[in-house]
């Protein structure tokens, strides 16, 4: 009688056996087997859908088969376990696929030609030309953005952290919500309208900067508001025990501590509208030759000039958008790794 109450009337999960690599490795082959039936007796094609139908099968047949030996408390955490896995597979693939194919397709135009010359008195279906003047215009449009955007975007965030308590600070954070959601054609729109048509100022790099800077004012408060969130309030308290004025503790304590964080929002802002089309398409007008001058007449732009080439029929015109996007990816590599160098910079510094 005692063994008979002392036996468990279940198998406890950390006893049950558990599934070795033979096991997964067939569970695996069952996946593409039944895949490839699938493939043979059905209209399905591709190697993309293939893979994405194994994956699937895969884990479906592995929770299955853990189910059955492990149990299925070990079943649900291999099930999450895999979907989690996937999803960060899918990401990683996606970023790996869009940068790799890229490069391929923009490296047929990438010689020292691409960067030294413009698109004037070049026909699209020439094998010449290139992007100088894009580039140019892209670079003085988004570092005219930035000069504005970023200190005015700083300065607002520390007004929401450090000195709102009423309701304009609510007020303001509400159109800070309602700006984060505004459509880039808007932006190129409202500048278009006021700048342009009501002002009755020409199309010009200006132009287009501004309406940059109405994308990349949300993109700086919200991330800068984070981060100044984020300072423990103890820095502060210490500070003002010392008897610093507040401004003095925002400017030496709060945003040094800050400052990778807000560097860092400053980036992705200058990402986001580093391939805005729309707004430039409205504001900048565009052009064929180079124009040093932002404040004086059209320029061009490198989303410009992707938009304009990716639309010709014919493969000169192609390649030459391929490497203008290869070339616009470079580009915001690049800011991005002198921003992170000088965010380093000034915290050993501070």
């Amino acid at each position: 009688m005692s063994e008979v109450l002392d036996r468990p009337l279940v198998s406890s999960p950390l006893t049950r056996p558990r599934l070795t690599w033979p096991a997964l490795l067939g569970t695996a082959a069952g996946a593409i087997a039944v895949t490839g039936l699938l493939f043979l007796f059905t209209p399905l094609d591709g190697y993309v859908g293939f893979i994405l139908i194994a994956a699937v099968l895969y884990v479906v047949g592995l929770t299955v088969v853990s189910t059955l030996v492990e149990g299925w408390r070990h079943a649900k955490d291999r099930l999450m376990t895999n979907v989690l896995l996937a999803t960060v597979l899918f990401a990683v693939l996606a970023l790996v696929g869009v940068l790799g194919y890229t490069i391929y397709r923009g490296l047929a135009r990438f010689d020292p030609v691409f960067f030294t010359h413009s698109m004037r008195s070049v026909a699209e279906g020439d094998a010449g030309g290139g992007a100088y003047h894009a580039i140019i215009g892209t670079l003085q449009q988004v570092g005219i953005a930035t000069a504005i955007a970023a200190p005015l975007g700083i300065l607002v965030a520390i007004y929401l952290v450090e000195y709102s308590t009423g309701r304009l600070g609510r007020v303001v954070s509400f159109l800070v919500d309602v700006m984060t959601g505004l459509p880039s054609i808007v932006a190129g729109l409202f500048i278009l309208a006021l700048w342009i048509v009501l002002l009755g100022q020409s199309y010009s790099g200006f132009a287009g900067s501004l309406a940059l800077i109405v994308l990349m004012l949300p993109t700086v408060i919200r991330s800068t508001e984070e981060m100044l969130k984020l300072v423990p309030h103890s820095l502060r308290e210490a500070s003002y025990a010392l008897g610093v004025a507040k401004w003095i503790t925002v400017v030496r304590v709060v945003l040094p501590t800050a400052t990778a964080g807000i560097v860092t929002g400053v980036m992705l802002a200058v990402a986001r509208v580093m391939g805005e089309t729309a707004p430039v398409l409205l504001t900048v007008f565009g052009a064929q030759s180079i124009n040093f001058n932002p404040f004086d007449g059209p320029q061009a732009s490198l989303p410009l000039f992707v938009f304009a080439e990716a639309g010709q029929p014919n493969a000169t015109a192609i390649d030459r958008a391929w490497t203008g996007a290869l070339t616009l990816i470079l580009v915001v590599i690049a800011l991005n790794l002198i921003a992170r160098l000088v965010a380093r910079f000034a915290r050993v510094r501070a």
